[in-house]
């Protein structure tokens, strides 16, 4: 029998693909591909055909190109990658649309409209060594361009790599390095420079290694305290706390994990406490291969743990080869407290807060007011307790007055002025009292302190809804989505904004991100009616009659006197068509929440099927 002939060339071929794709698409879907569809139109694709190239197959986040000669095909990445680094100038770190790009030159087949052979498969390896924003090619490569552009390769030794039987020689190319333009090529004119991109790290979350699983709380707080020392250093994109801990208590995969979130390196731990001795232990590691940069073991007395959490951080620094400037090295130093049950406190009502219903706000509360006992001059703990104070008394009419609250966070401004958290409290403490400007100007102070602010962006959208505004609300919960991307709150917030925009798709595909994050908030604390509450809010706006049924009916069994969970159900049963049993619930629940919740009722689009419903009058008048 005859072979079937195929077509072999030899050719360059370049494997590109966006890095941390999944974790951008599940922050904002549509914002991604439009952005990723903004770049390859204006940027990306005439570059390709700049340089002599051809597309010749996508992959949702991944492209292959094939190029007549090596040289155009690393003059297009370089290229690329400077250009990228120049298009996400002023764009939220978290949103960058960066690439990895790999280059090989090997055998094309071309069978029918599909491409393989060795050659593709290799560039494929070699694009998934580069980092963020990197360039990886193998020594065919390295050997043909020669002298020929002047570029700097990093030699980086051989390299095993996934299917690929022999080890690799890999070369990445220096993008600290001036590359010249094709039109100073051409002339012999100045060169271009190529910034350097920063090392991005995510620190997962510690694992609680103590016999107690109610010491959770402790290995959180020295993760999360990590992320946010390593955050101060301007030289790093450090991932945020809620990024990484959607992958607590989950076997991983790091160089999975790496790709995923899109760094270049992790950072994982242990801790384990046992009476006033913990033991922590930390790794860094490479993303791309998973191996250990460095690793170290701390047995310390528990009052020295903001030492050990010091030394974790600079050592971090020190291997990235990242300089510390002195204001950054000053701020990683001053520690919140410097009395350990004081911190410990506050990270047990940290923890509640979170939470949010109301019987962890009240237990959060007593938590921070022990903090404060403890350590009167501890802002954040005042903060903590404002943040409290004022879900209770907007979500669920507890007796706290916005003066108190507007009190406690002016003890937390007195003692640090550049705390977004204690501006955020006072934004909806002058809220509650009726200050609405002042509450606007609060939020916006916030985030001028800090745009990564989760409560500063949540709340100041909650503002917003109570004014109707729902353009500004929108943008305010997607941000928040992106901070926290395990959050299930922001997108049952914006399902409910959307459809007051008249926006029934979008809404559509926020309610069943909501009811993913929420099934996931459920496996991990499955002690709190909040995720069930919203699901089931979720569940019903999608027609999932059953399903919703049954989440609200867990929520209620577990926070059966919530009055926030009878809100929910009342919303729940709304949109599910069961009208008179949502205006029984909004009747009594009405009367035990603050004034600016009420606001939020009157614009509350799941509950617009009972509007026209003759026993809603009553409820207007009882929402004043």
């Amino acid at each position: 029998m005859a072979e079937e002939n195929v077509e072999r060339r030899l050719a360059a071929i370049l494997a590109a693909d966006v890095v941390g794709y999944s974790r951008l698409m599940e922050a904002n879907e549509e914002r991604t591909m439009g952005a990723l569809r903004k770049h390859r139109r204006e940027f990306f694709d005439p570059t390709v055909i700049k340089n002599g190239g051809r597309i010749f197959k996508t992959m949702g986040d991944g492209f292959l190109v094939e190029f007549g000669s090596v040289i155009n095909a690393a003059r297009c990445a370089v290229e690329i990658q400077r250009g990228m680094l120049e298009r996400n100038a002023g764009v939220p770190e978290d949103r960058h649309i960066k690439f990895r790009i790999g280059i090989n030159v090997g055998d094309l087949i071309v069978d029918g409209d599909d491409f393989y052979g060795d050659g593709v498969n290799m560039a494929a390896r070699l694009e998934g060594l580069a980092g963020p924003g990197g360039i990886a090619c193998s020594a065919v490569v390295r050997n043909q361009i020669g002298n020929k552009l002047e570029i700097e390769f990093l030699d980086q030794g051989e390299k095993t790599v996934k299917n690929i039987a022999q080890p690799v020689h890999v070369y990445f190319i220096n993008m600290t390095e001036a590359v010249p333009s094709r039109q100073a090529q051409s002339t012999g004119g100045a060169f271009q420079q190529a910034k350097s991109d920063k090392p991005s790290v995510a620190v997962l979350p510690f694992a609680n290694m103590s016999n107690d699983p109610e010491q959770e709380f402790f290995s959180d707080g020295i993760t999360e305290d990590i992320i946010t020392d390593l955050s101060k250093v301007s030289g790093l994109f450090v991932l945020g706390r809620n990024t990484v801990f959607t992958y607590k208590g989950k076997a991983v995969d790091l160089e999975g994990i790496a790709k995923k979130l899109g760094v270049a390196y992790l950072v994982e731990g242990s801790v384990r406490k046992a009476g006033n001795r913990v033991r922590i232990t930390a790794q860094l590691i490479e993303g791309s291969n998973g191996g250990h940069l460095w690793a170290d073991r701390y047995d310390r007395d528990l009052s020295d743990i903001f030492a050990v959490q010091d030394e974790i951080t600079k050592t971090i620094v020190e291997q990235l080869k990242v300089k510390l400037l002195p204001e950054e090295k000053k701020a990683i130093e001053q520690a919140p407290t410097d009395n350990v049950e004081a911190y410990t406190h506050y990270l047990r009502g940290r923890q509640f807060l979170h939470t949010a219903t109301k019987s962890s706000l009240l237990q959060g509360r007593r938590m921070f007011a022990r903090a404060m006992e403890l350590d009167p001059h501890f802002a954040l703990a005042y903060a903590g307790m404002a943040n409290c104070d004022s879900r209770l008394h907007y979500r669920h009419g507890v007796a706290i007055s916005a003066d108190e609250i507007l009190a406690t966070t002016s003890k937390a401004l007195a003692l640090d002025p550049n705390l977004a958290e204690a501006h955020a409290a006072r934004g909806t403490a002058l809220m509650i009292g009726g200050c609405r400007t002042e509450a606007a100007a609060a939020f916006e102070q916030a985030l001028a302190l800090d745009s990564n602010c989760y409560e500063a962006n949540q709340q100041y959208a909650e503002f917003c809804v109570t004014k109707g505004d729902f353009e500004p609300a929108a943008l305010h919960y997607l941000r928040a989505m992106e901070i926290q991307p395990d959050d299930y709150q922001a997108p049952i917030f914006l399902l409910s904004v959307l459809q007051s925009l008249r926006r029934p798709e979008e809404a559509a595909k926020y309610a069943r991100l909501a009811v993913k994050r929420a099934e996931e908030a459920l496996r991990l604390h499955p002690e709190s009616s909040k995720p069930a509450q919203n699901g089931a809010v979720a569940l019903a706006f999608l027609g999932e009659r059953e399903r919703a049924k049954e989440w609200l009916a867990l929520a209620l069994e577990i926070d059966p006197d919530d009055n926030l969970a009878h809100y929910n159900a009342a919303c729940t049963y709304s949109l599910l068509g069961e009208i008179d049993q949502a205006i029984d619930l909004l009747e009594t629940c009405l009367q035990q929440v603050g004034s600016d919740f009420k606001l939020w009722f009157k614009n509350d689009s799941d509950l617009d099927p009972i509007r026209n419903h003759p026993r809603y009058q009553k409820l207007l008048e009882l929402a004043g």
